[in-house]
């Protein structure tokens, strides 16, 4: 038996679709408190591709699907959690939930402490509800962030960090260093993940999340589609610049762009989590889910032609203030041999780019209604 918290999410939608594809015979509970919506709306702006109510998600799984399931539930209630894992008594645990924007956890005071109490509280509460039902043999899969390492001058490990100091060696965890407080709440949940398996042995996967691009899956597209975000709060830079050029924006680049950043597409986002759920847990392990680093300029300019291969439009480049405090020239090495060795063929960002411009196209009168949202008001400049 299988749960997949955070279900109704960007990725947490695709990877319940393809576990039902792949665990025909085996139930599988998705849950949600559907806020993702609400914070989108908030902030005052929309996905790009249409998504279904939670009533008509419901609806067409179970007209899809007759082992899956989408329920509403906020795992912040301890009586919540209690009750679903009591009455399922999962194998497996995807743990998707999270308020995951960084420049959202930055807004102000409330949003701080709501992302580091949503998001922590979530995963505390489902690790002490296996460890009080007595299950410590579910694998417990959960999606932190490389986030967490900050911008160190050496290569990043998947997790763990050879020391010597004064003579003693060892291997410990990688020192959290980072740069929002959303960041800063998945470090305390690797934290809270660490000493649940050390004090009372849960199987647990670190999944530590690149910059996820894609808009499509196999299972999750036309009216199954997941959503797409393109603002300033909730879309990851590429998909804003992708949205940007299909409208003929500039795309706007922070700063001189020089930083290095870890990507992954959805396709193998989704596919890991579902290959980990097709194993057993083994102790602590990390999986630094990422490609690669790729600078931001660089990715601007191969959004910059896939635009003019895809749709014949030309755009421009455009250097705009950095409204985050980082490191403007950090090259970003990073390991993924656990992650390489699970998924064993990693697809590139330029076909997730490409299938970008191929459900957007008939989009453009949405964000362009939405253009606004791109940037923060401080950087708009009358545009």
């Amino acid at each position: 038996m299988i749960i997949v918290t955070g279900a109704d999410g960007y990725v947490g939608w695709p990877v319940l679709l393809k576990l039902a594809e792949e665990f025909p015979d085996e139930r599988i509970v998705g849950i949600d408190n559907f806020a993702r919506r609400k914070w989108v709306e908030e902030i005052g702006s929309v996905s790009a591709i249409p998504v279904l109510s939670p009533c008509e998600r419901k609806k067409r799984l179970n007209e899809s699907y007759g082992n899956v399931s989408l329920m509403e539930g906020d795992l912040t209630h301890r009586k919540t959690v209690e009750t679903f894992i009591r009455v399922y008594q999962p194998d497996t645990i995807i743990h998707l939930a999270a308020q995951p924007s960084a420049p959202y956890s930055q807004i102000s005071w409330d949003k701080a402490v709501y992302t580091q109490y949503n998001n922590n509280v979530s995963t505390l509460n489902l690790l002490w509800a296996l460890k009080e039902n007595n299950l410590t043999e579910t694998h417990f899969i959960s999606a932190t962030t490389t986030g967490v390492y900050g911008a160190p001058e050496y290569p990043i490990p998947e997790g763990f960090f050879e020391i010597e100091y004064r003579g003693r060696r060892d291997l410990v965890p990688h020192p959290h260093m980072a740069g929002s407080f959303y960041h800063m709440s998945k470090c305390n949940d690797i934290n809270n993940m660490w000493l649940a398996h050390r004090q009372w042995g849960l199987n647990i996967s670190d999944v530590r999340v690149a910059i996820v691009t894609g808009a499509t899956t196999e299972e999750a597209r036309d009216e199954l589609s997941t959503r797409f975000d393109f603002d300033f709060y909730f879309g990851v830079v590429t998909h804003r610049f992708c949205a940007q050029a299909l409208i003929g924006y500039p795309i706007t680049v922070y700063g001189k762009g020089l930083q290095g950043k870890p990507f992954v597409t959805l396709e193998d986002c989704v596919e890991s989590f579902v290959e980990l759920a097709k194993r057993d847990g083994k102790g602590f392990e990390v999986y630094n889910q990422t490609i690669g680093a790729v600078r931001i300029v660089d990715l601007a300019e191969m959004i910059r032609d896939a635009a003019m291969e895809e749709i014949g439009l030309e755009v421009e480049i455009r250097h705009v203030p950095n409204p985050r405090v980082e490191r403007e020239d950090h090259e970003m090495l990073i390991e993924n041999d656990n992650f390489k060795k699970l998924m064993g063929r990693l697809r590139d960002l330029k076909g997730a780019i490409r299938d970008i411009f191929s459900t957007l196209e008939g989009r453009k009168k949405v964000i362009e209604a939405y253009r606004d949202r791109f940037l923060p008001k401080d950087l708009l400049g009358g545009k």
